[in-house]
């Protein structure tokens, strides 16, 4: 070819070889017309035409075993619901089971490995000379088998890193248990509490309804001004704005309440307060014995000292990469040529020492990672430790005020109820002014909320205390000791229940 010719093809590829690479394709879109993204970063996406929307997640329902009790739910309930229903349990599951899956896969370095394989293979060659072609066809099976006879650590240290990380697993999938059940039981808690409010309330918009009433009959009778009936209507509707937003309240902590049990918040259900309340008394165990079983027994510090075990075997792990070890290896394999008879069996063993030498210092640092990492899951162990220490700390002493107002307000609301008798008695009676019994009612009203938040707030610190110190199971229940004496209660009328 002259050498123009061969220039000017080269040129012209050259140039087609650049147009193709300047002609990019287009982004492809998912189909149906659709573009494969929006025009513009201000512009909506336009879906393919009659593209269906995403199925939903489907609806979590009720177990059997309790949709014939939905209606009147008791604690033990919704732990249950809880504990099958919400997700992180779920998750914390399958990421142990995952973790035993990894254990068993680490053990396979104690085993031979053995593969086996199956080629065929067709070789044809050109005569060229004076050799005549040649076309055959080979086959066979092989089989090869590796085995670490011995090493200095590396595989143990694996083993064992592998078997702490199960066990921390487990112990996360124990603490999530306990957090699930905390949080069900707070938002039992809240959803019981904002009943009473609203009971409560209700009471207090009927006092305020008689307190109006009295005020219209003192002036119909010349006794009072229109002054207060209007001060009588104003705290009427004060106290009805109350028991308005506490219905609201009400309403979203049954939401609450559901999605906390992995339920759709309109799932329809009440509970069961009466037989689900325990009596409010003292706890009488200690706070160093509390802190010592928390330190011992709490599942999130015993994962903790895993994922430290598990830091301290991947040292013996790497330090064993960077000693000598012992393998056996071997092959065996048979061989066949069609059309030419001939076969055979072949094989080979052998046991070698494997020695590293130098890597670029790659396996020395990555000694000296696995030691600080050690050091620093050793030192996030001792850091829980503490946080552990302060939240049990903390938490038995918000139980033992929670339980001192419990009693004062109790006190409080039975002196409120006594002192807005006597001044309804007055007003009527005409020796006491409307101020006087609508500052009654009001403290009245509010010592009612104080018994109800009182209350709420030493079951809530009751159940985070036993979260705190490992001793809050599956079921809701704990077995701290609480003083046989209860706490005084108030009269059933001053606080109507749910």
């Amino acid at each position: 070819m002259p050498r123009f010719i061969a220039a000017r093809l080269g040129g012209a590829a050259a140039v087609a070889t650049l147009l193709l690479s300047s002609c990019a394709p287009p982004l492809p879109g998912p189909g149906g017309g659709a573009p494969a993204a929006a025009p513009a970063p201000h512009a909506k996406w336009t879906p393919p035409q009659g593209a269906a929307a995403p199925a939903p997640a489907p609806a979590p329902g009720v177990p059997p075993d309790i949709a014939a009790r939905i209606q009147r739910l008791t604690m033990g309930d919704v732990v249950d619901l809880a504990l099958r229903g919400n997700p992180a349990t779920a998750q914390a599951w399958a990421n142990a089971r995952a973790a035993a899956a990894a254990y068993g896969a680490s053990k396979s370095a104690y085993y031979p490995t053995l593969d086996a394989d199956v080629s065929l293979t067709g070789i044809k060659t050109a005569a060229t000379s004076g050799r005549v072609a040649v076309s055959q066809t080979v086959y066979g099976p092989s089989a090869t088998l590796s085995w670490l006879l011995w090493d200095f650590g590396g595989r143990s240290g694996a083993v064992e890193s592998a078997r702490q990380a199960l066990l921390a697993a487990d112990w996360t999938h124990n603490a999530t248990i306990a957090d699930v059940v905390l949080q069900a039981q707070v938002a039992f808690f809240n959803y019981i509490a904002t009943g009473a409010l609203l009971t409560a309330q209700r009471a207090s918009v009927k006092d305020a309804q008689a307190n109006l009433e009295a005020a219209e009959a003192r002036r119909q009778v010349g006794a009072a001004t229109i002054a207060d009936v209007l001060q009588g209507k104003t705290a009427l509707s004060q106290a009805q704005l109350s028991l308005d937003t506490l219905e609201g309240s009400r309403l979203t902590a049954r939401g609450a309440l559901a999605v906390s049990l992995g339920l759709r918040a309109n799932v329809p259900y009440d509970v069961d307060s009466v037989r689900s309340l325990r009596p409010i008394s003292a706890v009488s165990d200690s706070v160093e014995a509390i802190i010592n079983r928390a330190v011992r027994e709490r599942p999130d510090l015993a994962a903790a000292r895993a994922d430290a075990a598990a830091a301290q075997a991947r040292i013996r792990e790497i330090r064993g990469s960077r000693l000598p070890s012992l393998t056996a290896t071997g092959t065996t394999a048979y061989t066949g040529v069609v059309n030419r008879g001939s076969a055979g069996n072949s094989y080979n063993f052998g046991v070698g020492v494997a020695i590293p030498l130098f890597n670029g210092f790659g396996r020395e640092y990555s000694q000296k990672q696995a030691e600080y990492l050690a050091d620093a899951a050793v030192a996030q162990q001792r850091s829980l430790e503490q946080q552990v220490t302060y939240q049990v700390f903390s938490a038995y002493y918000a139980l033992q005020t929670a339980t001192r107002r419990v009693q004062t307000s109790n006190d409080l609301v039975a002196s409120a109820s006594q002192s807005t008798e006597v001044a309804l008695a007055r007003y009527k009676a005409g020796v006491g002014t409307v101020l006087d019994l609508l500052a009654a009612q009001g403290a009245l009203a509010s010592a009612r909320s104080q018994v109800v938040q009182s209350r709420l707030a030493w079951y809530i610190s009751l159940a985070q205390l036993a979260h705190d110190a490992g001793a809050l199971d599956p079921t809701g229940g704990t077995d701290l000791r609480l003083s046989p004496d209860t706490v005084q209660s108030i009269p059933q009328e001053t606080i109507p229940q749910r």
